[in-house]
This record gives structure tokens, sequence and C-alpha cells, in this order.
């Protein structure tokens, strides 16, 4: 007979249980309306102390009894009598529990998984009273089981599960311990480099009682060693985050060992079509890499991570790559699992540039796969060609990046991509065919021009076009003629690349020429030369299904009804243009149909549209890094504010979105700071003029939405002994400054280099003892 002196058998709990608040709430519904429910999840993840939580919570609902069962270090064959002894009986299971409400808890399943669902068949078949909560890596697979993953604590801000956890063990293992403004983002990114798994934040948390947060934050490549302080009395597959991983790593087959190192190859995730191209081979076939993929997401080892592209996405916690690549590297498999990962990203890209080869007919749901494929993929391109740079091979990473430059072009985070081409460009491998550098040379110029770097997008596309050229490669010529009109301004080559994409029969090339061509009727003013461009694009794309070469054309033939005046049809162009790229992040055009959209808002006065769609702009334009997008938002931002009666934020945005590009002021500048010279006065102009050319893109982006503006210098006075040291260039130089003009705008402005310009503004601001060019400005004005 079950005891009864006392019901249950739950050990009391250590210390304070943080978070999981709404996990419990749910857990708590499915024990009422499910007999048998299985906590499935990594090692570490919380699963014993999540039950006995839960156990404890509804305890009263199971008056006969509840009681745990630890199976962890149980071997086969002992799970009955294990069982029997934590209930205190001797005889048969199913005939003592018989109609009594018993809620059991089976804690790690793992090593007798298959034993356990036995005994939940028969004992749920012969007990209707009983309820089963179980913990496991991987489901027990009886009838009626509801499998419940559960997740790692939340991450996101400073109440999130994981920070509330860190923090209270940490002020336990350190009495005192508090976070501060330095060192709380400092705690949420070691608890977002953790995954929020609560075994290594509490590990992470009783070292800081020999170490700081930051040094935590620093040594977390080597997280193996640092966390390892665990408490002596825990269990020993919980004292240390290897151990901990070591307990399921060897619970595997070795087709799931195998499967587990070699998908540490992977840098952030993958497909299974991926999978296979990269991790079959030697003990492990192709047919058997999908059976053994779905072992490791039931053991809580791989996570199913959403789909991208259609396709199911997988990838590993950070803590369970960590270890599966030092089992890659012991392996001395490592480098062919990297030209495999490599080869296989290649090829992915070969056959996009296949569905758009001259000829080809490809609808437009199959190149938006590969665009957000890629786009999902982006982590794993990124490491292909470092690897490739590494190991001084560099002929398929440059293939890899020119087959799929029509999409770093399209996507708005592209930029970190020109430093692996340098490093891939230098290595000057003579393996590499002519024509294959050319093109990458002509990709570097486009990425350079992306950045606003024209004279450096000049000088590679025309290298890249001169060895396109003497490798008679047609389509890396009439690319690298196109990319040298834009680089340059010069339209010459635009004729020659027209006939080239005729002649190959290349509508894209074709379409990429004529755009270029509206580019230039639109930035001159010639604006029915533009028109019949944009329409031409717009015509070449629509034969093609390709609705980003459709947007583009939408969007110039908008600027073009904007500067008519038709500002409907300059609503309907954007709105179109932001349609057809609803299932793709091309955030350059995105963002270019967003700002569209809030300009002409602005022009008709509808400031709460404006505002909601310039917002949109920004911070997309913001969160891709795309710095010139940004300070053109910021122009729009400008007058906006202006509208809006915020003059301070208007002159300060005005300057930053000059002082981004460079550029000096301009007529349309000078109309929104005349008005505002009347209200403010000239002085006080002149200094925010001065912050605003000071700040940094992303401080420009804050005081666009709504942040803090910055307080302004009282006006200081130079005493008249130094004001008599300044030269009569350094006067005018002065001058220059006070008018918000940048090193660059003032070489330009006296026929001087940059570095001599800056040289005199240091000189000046030695002179007259200030520190800021906002100083010299507020100097100047004072003394007219």
């Amino acid at each position: 007979m079950l005891r009864t002196a006392d019901f249950r058998n739950l050990p009391a709990e250590p210390n304070l249980f943080v978070g999981r608040e709404s996990d419990l709430d749910e857990l708590a519904h499915l024990g009422r309306v499910s007999r048998v429910v299985t906590l499935c999840g990594a090692g570490g993840i919380g699963k014993t102390r999540l039950a006995l939580r839960l156990a404890a919570r509804v305890a009263a609902e199971h008056p006969d009894g509840v009681w745990l069962v630890e199976l962890a270090d149980v071997e086969k064959g002992e799970l009955r009598e294990r069982v029997r002894a934590a209930l205190g009986v001797a005889e048969d299971l199913a005939d003592t529990i018989g109609g009594r409400r018993v809620l059991l808890v089976l804690d790690n399943c793992e090593p007798v998984v298959g034993e356990c669902a036995e005994l939940c068949r028969d004992l749920l078949g012969a007990c209707p009273r009983l309820t089963v909560l179980a913990t496991s890596r991987e489901p027990l697979r009886v009838p009626g089981e509801t499998v419940w993953r559960v997740p790692p604590l939340s991450l996101v801000g400073e109440e999130s599960e994981a920070v509330r956890l860190f923090v209270t063990r940490a002020a336990a293992a350190r009495p005192g311990f508090e976070l501060t403004e330095e060192t709380l983002p400092l705690a949420i990114e070691l608890c977002q480099a953790l995954d929020g798994l609560p075994l290594a934040i509490e590990l992470a948390a009783a070292m800081v009682r020999v170490l700081s947060v930051r040094q935590l934050v620093e040594r977390l490549d080597d997280r193996f060693r640092v966390l390892a302080g665990g408490a002596r009395t825990a269990h020993a597959r919980h004292r240390t985050l290897r151990a901990a991983v070591d307990w399921s790593y060897r619970l595997l087959s070795p087709q799931e060992r195998l499967l587990l190192r070699r998908v540490a190859a992977f840098r952030s995730c993958w497909t299974l079509d991926l999978a296979e191209a990269v991790c079959a081979g030697s003990g492990l076939p192709e047919e058997d890499v999908l059976p053994r993929l779905c072992d490791l997401v039931d053991k809580s080892l791989v996570v199913l991570d959403g789909e991208v592209a259609g396709q199911a996405r997988y990838r590993l916690l950070e803590t369970v790559r960590e270890y599966a690549l030092e089992r890659l590297a012991e392996s001395g498999e490592e480098a062919a699992l990297r030209r495999a990962h490599l080869a296989a990203l290649a090829g992915l890209a070969g056959r996009f540039k296949d569905v758009l080869a001259p000829g080809t007919r490809t609808s437009w749901p199959v190149v938006e796969r590969f665009v957000n494929l890629f786009d999902g993929l982006k982590a794993e391109v990124g490491a292909a060609c470092d690897w490739a740079a590494a190991s001084g091979s560099p002929q398929t990473a440059l293939r890899l990046l020119t087959d799929v430059r029509y999409l770093l072009m399209a996507s708005g985070r592209r930029l970190d991509i020109a430093d692996r081409l340098d490093r891939l460009l230098a290595l000057d491998a003579p393996d590499v065919p002519e024509g294959l550098r050319g093109q990458a040379m002509i990709l570097r110029g486009e990425l350079a021009l992306a950045a606003g770097e024209t004279g450096l997008a000049a000088r590679c596309v025309q290298i890249g076009l001169a060895l396109c050229v003497d490798a008679q490669d047609a389509y890396g010529e009439a690319v690298g003629l196109i990319m040298l009109a834009q680089a340059t301004g010069d339209q010459e080559s635009l004729a020659p690349a027209l006939e080239a994409a005729r002649r190959r029969g290349d509508p894209i090339l074709e379409s990429l020429a004529q755009g270029t061509r509206a580019d230039f009727g639109l930035r001159a003013g010639r604006l029915h030369e533009a028109r019949r461009a944009f329409e031409e694009v717009l015509s070449l794309s629509e034969r093609l299904d390709n609705h980003l070469g459709q947007s583009y054309g939408h969007v110039g033939l908008a600027q073009i009804a904007r500067r008519t005046g038709d500002r409907p049809a300059a609503r309907r162009h954007y709105e179109a243009g932001l349609r057809l790229l609803r299932h793709i992040d091309a955030r350059q055009q995105i963002v270019s149909c967003l700002a569209g959209l809030g300009r002409v808002a602005l022009e008709e006065g509808d400031l709460a549209e404006a505002r909601a769609r310039l917002t949109e702009a920004l911070v997309l334009s913001r969160d891709a890094g795309l710095r010139d997008s940004i300070a053109r938002r910021l122009a729009a931002w400008a007058r906006l504010v202006a509208a809006e009666g915020d003059d301070r934020r208007a002159v300060l945005l005005a300057a930053a979105s000059l002082g981004l590009r460079d550029r000096r002021p301009d007529a349309r500048t000078e109309e929104l700071l005349a008005p505002v010279r009347e209200r403010l006065g000239e002085a006080v102009v002149a200094l925010l003029w001065a912050e605003g050319l000071a700040m940094t893109a992303d401080q420009a982006v804050s005081c666009a939405l709504g942040g803090p503006l910055p307080e302004l210098p009282a006006a200081p006075v130079a005493p008249a002994a130094q004001d008599s040291r300044l030269t009569a260039r350094e006067r005018e130089i002065a001058e220059l400054v006070a008018r918000g003009l940048s090193n660059r705008a003032i070489a330009d402005e006296l026929v001087i280099s940059p570095a001599t310009a800056a040289r005199h503004v240091a000189n000046i601001l030695g002179k007259l003892g200030f520190s800021t060019r906002t100083q010299i400005a507020a100097w100047v004005i004072g003394a007219r």
C-alpha cells in the first residue's frame, strides 16, 4: 500500500524560483486536460526545476500523493524497481495505485526512455486517475502524451527572466551585488550569449564572486572553462556547463554524434537540403541525415527555428555549438566540412544564377524564394567567405558572391561583404580566372558605390572592366560598363552596355542600363527622357515577372510625378512599388517607397501620415546600416519637424543630413533655415548647426525619433590677445566653420587639402582656448 503518513516526496526548493510564471499557468492547465505531460528541452534548460515547481503547485489536485522518481542514474531493467522504491511499496505498481488520484513525476527519463514509455502505457491504462509529469531530452511517445518544449528564459530587456535570474543568483554569490547603468547592458549581452539557458546563467552568476560582469562577457569564448563553478552538492552533470552537454552527448547513437558535430559547421542556421549536402559522408549516408536530424530535434540538441523561404530552419544553441565545434576539431573532419559548406552555398548561388540566365523564364515566386533563402543564410555566406580567405582558396567564394550579386545589391545588409571581398581579392590566387576576378572587382565597386565611396568605386570598376575585356567576358564587360557610368557619371558607356545586353538577349542587364539612364535624366532634370527610360524598365521587368525591377520602375515614375506636381500619381506608384516587395527584405527600395510616401504626405500637409512613413523609412535605414540613406531621410525629417514647429530639431537634422554626406547647404536648405533664423536668431541657429554637423548617424536618428536635444554652450568670449593671434586665413576658416562647413567642404571652398583644413581648425581651437567647432561658431557669431 502507498504510504499515508506523507503524501509526497518532493524536495524543498534550494533557492528562489525565478520567472516562468506564464509557463506554470499553461502547464497547470495542460495537466488538467492531459494525463501525461512531458517537459522536453536541452540539458540545463530547467526541466527538473520547472517540473518540481509545477508538481508543488498542483499537489492539492492529487490528494493521494505526488511522487518524484529520479531516473538520471537508473540502469536498464531497473525502472520499475526504482518507481516502487520511490513510492515505498513492494507490490505491483498498477494494483497499488489503482483508482487513487496520484501524480507521478518521472525526472530525466532519457537513459531509459523506452522503458518509461512502456511503464506509462501500462499504468495509464490500469489506473484511471493517475497523471504523469515527465522530464526528458526527447518525447516518450505514448498515446495521449502532450509534449511541452521548455523554452529558454525570456531575453528582452532588463526585466527579462534571464536577467532577473542572473541578478538573483549573483546577489546570493556576492552579497550586495547590483547591476549599474554600466553593467546592465553587459548582463543582457551575457544572458543572450548563453541563450537564456538557466544552468549556464546560474553558473555564470556564481562566478561573480571572483569575476566582474565585463570579465564574464569577455571570456565567453572559453565558456566551458569559465562556467565550471557549480555547487558541490549539485548532481555531477550540473556542476559544470561541459558536464551538462557531455551528458547529452554520451546518450547519442554514433550517427547522431556524427551529425551533431558536423552541423557545427553552420554558423547560424541551415536547411535540410544544406544538411544533406554538407553532413552526409563516411558513417552517415545522405538518406540517414533526415532521420538523425529528427532524432537530434527530439533530443532537444537541435532547435527547429521557424522557416526560411518555405523550408524548415534549424540551429544549435550557442553552448551546444561550442561543444560540437570542439568535437569536430578533434575528429579531423573540419577542413573537409568547411569545404563542403562553401561548396553547398556556392551550388545554391549557381542555381540562382541559372534561373536568371538569358532566355530563362522564371516566375517571381521562384526568385522570391532565393531572395529570402539567401537573406536567411547571410551569416552562412559570410562564414564560408571567412573560411575561404583564411584557407587561401578564394575561387569558390568569389564565384559564390558574383553569382548572387543581384541579391547583395537588393538587400540592405550588404556592406559587411565588402571587407570579406577585399580579403579574398587580396590573396591574388593564380587559379582565379581573369574574368571572375574582373567581375569580383566590379562587384567591389558596386559595394563601394552603395557606401558612398565614389572614388574607390570608380577605381575598382575600371580595374574589373579591363580584366573582363581581356578575358572576353561579355557579361562582365556589360556589367562593368553600366557600373562605370554609375560610378563616374559618364554616360558614354551606357550605349555599348545596352548594345551588349541586347546582343546577349539579357533583359535584366538591359533593364539595369535603362535604369541608370533614367537616373541620369532625373538628376539632370530631363524628365521626359527619365520617364521614357523608367517606363522601359517597368516594361522589361513586367515581361520578366521581376518584382524588384518593377518596383524600381515605379519608384522612378513616382519621383517624376512628384516633381511635376502630380501627387496622386506619385502616391500610386510608391504604393505599387511597396506592394511588389511585401514578401522580401529589399530594404533599399522599401525605404525609397516609404520615404516617398512620407514626402508626398508632408507636401499635402498630412503630418501624422508623414511622420508614420518617415519613421518606418528611418528605422529600416538605421537597422540596415545604410548611412547615405539615413542622411537623405534626415533631410525629410528636418522639413517634417519644421512643419510641426520644432525649429531647433529641424536645424540639427538638416545639418546632420549634410554632415553625414559631407555636403554643403543648398537653396533648399536655405529655404528651410531662413524663417528659423528669424524666430531663433542667427547665433542660436549657428550653434545648432555646428552641433548637428558633429552628430553621428545614431545620434541623428535618436534626435529625429524624439531624443533629447543637446544643451547649447553660451557664446564664449576669447581674450583680445588670443583673437589677434589668428591669421587672415584662420579668420577666413573660422567664418566657414560658423557657416557649418566640414573640413572637406572648407577644403573645396579654399582649394586646399582636407588635412590642411583640419590643421587650420586645430590651430584656431588652440589659439582661442576652445575645444569644439560649436564654440568657434558661437564666437564668430558673437563677434559680428
